[in-house]
């Protein structure tokens, strides 16, 4: 085929394709642009998750009558002139390429009026084409209005995700900006619902207060100068590295990465370096697979970053970028162990042994005896029958001097996926002994609990007989507001699994019910850690998803490591697991068991070669 230039159309839409990805990159670009335009009231209003309106009003110093119509022209900006200028750049935008964007995929009103100036400008385009431009009386600012978004370039339209999605990406956005420009009044209504509103004081703390909640700000510490000063005097006057913002203490923490939120010269940015940097902040303060929250805002002179290497400018590349990674670190570090607590010299009275309670007891003895002074005595069989063990008819009884351990272990049922074992005791109050045809049986007490519950739960939920327990105090829990969105998406599913969840105003939700075994549980902290597991995103079926929050509940209600267990316990649960029908992993593919066979041992002692 012959080479020719693409009609200038065309051209626009392929544009268009890198800077406008769905109704969230609208709402980006217009606030970036009200933002450098110096505003300090910045209202956005949607309407079925921006599909159908988006609306953006500032009180900043607007577009010049003249200009109006230019803004919209491809590479059109005020804010650059010439090449050096790339090598300092002090604006959020700076291409030019925004508002031709926007236009070429949608119909476009801006109403706009410059400080300046006695009356404004009224622009309409539809999909590139201006229709109208002529002269309006309005207040000083900006107030732009896209709709019908890609509905004449349908391949974009039926890659956008249900409203809820949708609207959960705005969220992300108008939180995050709000994060870096404290001293902005951001408000955002979806479908003539308020939704977010932040105060405009300059104080970081309080936007962190509307974002999260006051729970989770409450484990929320300064790092560096957090209440800081706004953002363009940062810039104007940033010499050296500046590291401010919020870090959570360790006890508060997430499933994932998502809630490291970073800024860099009030710009929104996904480094994974800088991310990284607060993850070892916290090295030795978090559990494994467990992540941090935080917002750190980073200040840099503009000529150490270079913004012009994403089409969406999420993205920044650092003159020195070692030097920026040590000094989040650093800052964020420094920032936990002021702190925390200064910890304490262990006494000299505690029995660090590890403790290997062998069954059965000896005559006389309690089967507890081995137990610290410190650990209060659990109640047996009744314990497992609260947390859904031990669901065949009848208790077991500690085994008495004259009678064999095994005397008390069922009888083997048939197409049992493991062998009849023999339990021996309890190691390191972690794992199980046990013995079997085959040799010895190490069993993880957590992990085999899990796979217990998980299997329970399913069975229940297929017959449609899920427990769910009404609580007595409902609990209300704060959660951001771009996980509002996707927790309302996910109501009817969570029902379903045994949760009544209600919505209760804002950002608040109220638990009235959850699944049997989480009455015991901390609700708020379990409903957070549910949500950051939709937050993945990547089961592309409700049944997954459903597992997923499953294996949620199971995890946190399983019998933790640590735990000494009693005879009749330890009996209970490996019954319960001879019973499963994966009983060898937990329902994350972790092992229950590990198997020393009797030929390993005899290696091991040398009886054979």
């Amino acid at each position: 085929m012959a080479i020719q230039l693409l009609p200038e159309d065309l051209v626009a839409r392929i544009a268009a394709g890198e800077v406008v990805e769905r109704p969230s990159s609208v709402v980006k670009e217009m606030i970036e642009n009200a933002i450098d335009a110096g505003a300090r009231d910045i209202r956005v209003e949607c309407v079925e998750g921006g599909r159908r309106l988006i609306r953006i009003a500032d009180d900043g110093s607007g577009i010049r009558a003249e200009e109006a119509a230019l803004a919209f022209a491809h590479h059109a900006t005020s804010k650059l002139r010439s090449v050096d200028d790339l090598s300092r750049i002090v604006t959020l935008g700076f291409r030019g390429e925004a508002l031709a964007s926007i236009a070429s995929v949608s119909q476009v009103t801006c109403a706009t009026r410059h400080i300046d100036e006695e009356t404004g400008a009224l622009v309409r385009i539809d999909n590139g084409k201006i229709m109208t431009h002529e002269r309006i009386g309005r207040p000083p600012g900006t107030t732009m209005t896209v709709e019908h978004l890609f509905a004449k370039v349908p391949a974009r339209l039926k890659f956008l995700k249900s409203v809820q999605t949708e609207r959960g990406h705005i969220d992300g956005i108008v939180t995050r900006y709000a994060m870096a420009y404290p001293h902005i009044r951001f408000t955002l209504t979806h479908d003539g619902r308020q939704s977010f509103q932040s105060l405009g004081n300059g104080n970081l703390r309080d936007v962190l207060l509307e974002v999260y909640g006051a729970p989770a700000v409450e484990k929320m510490i300064a790092v560096g100068d957090a209440a800081g000063a706004d953002a363009d005097q940062a810039r104007d006057a940033a010499t050296s590295i500046r590291v401010r913002g919020y870090a959570a203490l360790p006890e508060y923490d997430h499933a994932n990465r998502s809630k490291i939120t970073l800024f860099v010269n009030g710009r929104p940015v996904q480094d994974a370096k800088l991310a990284y940097a607060v993850i070892q902040a916290y090295h030795t303060l978090l559990m494994t697979g467990r992540y941090p929250v935080a917002v750190i805002v980073v200040d840099v002179p503009p000529e150490d970053v270079d913004v012009n290497v994403h089409p969406a400018k999420a993205e920044v590349r650092f003159r020195e970028a070692e030097a920026v990674f040590s000094a989040v670190q650093r800052a964020v570090r420094q920032a936990l162990l002021a702190a925390l607590p200064v910890p304490q010299p262990p006494s000299v009275f505690v029995d660090r042994r590890v403790e290997l309670n062998v069954s059965p007891p000896a005559a006389g003895a309690s089967p507890t005896a081995s137990r610290s002074p410190a650990q209060s005595p659990l109640s047996g069989a009744e314990t497992w029958e609260r947390v859904g063990i031990a669901r065949n008819a009848g208790p077991l009884a500690a085994p008495t001097a004259d009678a064999a351990p095994s005397s008390s272990i069922p009888q083997p049922i048939q197409n049992r996926q493991l062998p009849a074992l023999r339990i021996l005791g309890q190691l390191a109050a972690t794992y199980i002994i046990a013995e079997g045809p085959e040799g010895l049986y190490l069993i993880d007490q957590h992990a085999a609990h899990e796979r217990i519950l998980y299997e329970r739960m399913l069975a229940a939920r297929e017959l449609g007989q899920t427990a769910s327990q009404q609580l007595l105090d409902p609990v209300p829990v704060d959660v951001p507001a771009d996980s509002a969105r996707l927790l309302e998406a996910e109501l009817e599913m969570l029902q379903g699994l045994g949760f009544h969840i209600d919505p209760f105003g804002g950002n608040t939700f109220l638990v009235r019910a959850v699944p049997a075994v989480m009455v015991q549980d901390d609700i708020a902290a379990a409903l957070r850690e549910i949500i950051a597991d939709l937050e993945i995103g990547d089961a592309p079926l409700r049944r997954d998803l459903e597992a997923r929050v499953l294996r949620r509940v199971c995890k946190r209600m399983a019998i933790k490591a640590g735990r000494v267990l009693t005879y009749p316990e330890m009996a209970a649960l490996v019954r319960d697991l001879e019973s499963c029908e994966l009983p060898r992993t937990c329902p994350h593919g972790r092992p229950t068991m590990i198997q020393i066979g009797v030929s390993q041992l005899e290696r091991e002692f040398g009886r054979i070669v």
